[in-house]
């Protein structure tokens, strides 16, 4: 008799404008529902303080980069903030999602649409603020980026919240575990069967 095959896995992406908290409701996830297996982005900005290659990025040289683009190595890249780049290997979301385990992308908005334009069937979620006044908070308190970076992040921010309407669901990150429940609710409750157009 031949062994059935895995059913394929589900492919959640995890937008939103800069400082929203993407990377914290991703860290709650990692921490909390570890059968979600995260992807970890590969860039070509320099480590923060505390961020450790391989778990947090990968972090490679531009010429590194180069070659993964030019492979066809990259799920998804995009020049962020018009300075570093950013990328989703392609091989190892490949391979979860066809062993049936639910994947987590954690991309910003150029990296979700490319995405949606390659895999369909990815259920993309936008992660956004209670408020623009928090936003801004979050941001200046984070304390990692110059006066300048600032603006530029705050500018990219205003032309990503205007596109959450090009996602399959939103999320509000008022509460990290909150925002974090609900996204591991739509891993289990599925997204909607694609209509039929």
């Amino acid at each position: 008799m031949a062994e059935s095959r895995p059913r394929r896995g589900r492919l959640i992406v995890l937008a939103g404008p800069t400082a929203v908290g993407k990377g914290t409701v991703a860290a709650w996830i990692r921490e909390h529902h570890p059968e979600i297996w995260m992807s970890v982005s590969a860039t070509t900005r320099p480590p923060r303080p505390g961020e450790v290659d391989g778990h947090h990025y990968h972090f490679v040289t531009p010429e590194e980069f180069d070659r993964l683009v030019a492979t066809d190595g990259l799920l998804e890249w995009a020049t962020v903030h018009g300075v570093h780049r950013y990328g989703t290997p392609r091989a190892a979301v490949e391979e979860r999602l066809a062993a049936g385990e639910s994947v987590l992308l954690e991309i910003d908005l150029q990296g979700a649409r490319q995405v949606r334009s390659r895999m369909p069937e990815a259920f993309l979620v936008f992660l956004k603020p209670p408020s623009w006044e928090e936003l801004v908070r979050r941001l200046v308190g984070r304390g990692t980026e110059t006066e300048a970076e600032r603006e530029r992040r705050l500018a990219t921010a205003r032309e990503e919240l205007a596109a959450e309407d090009e996602f399959d669901a939103t999320i509000v990150n008022t509460e990290v575990e909150d925002a974090g429940r609900e996204l591991v609710d739509l891993f289990r409750s599925g997204p909607p069967a694609p209509t039929a157009g």
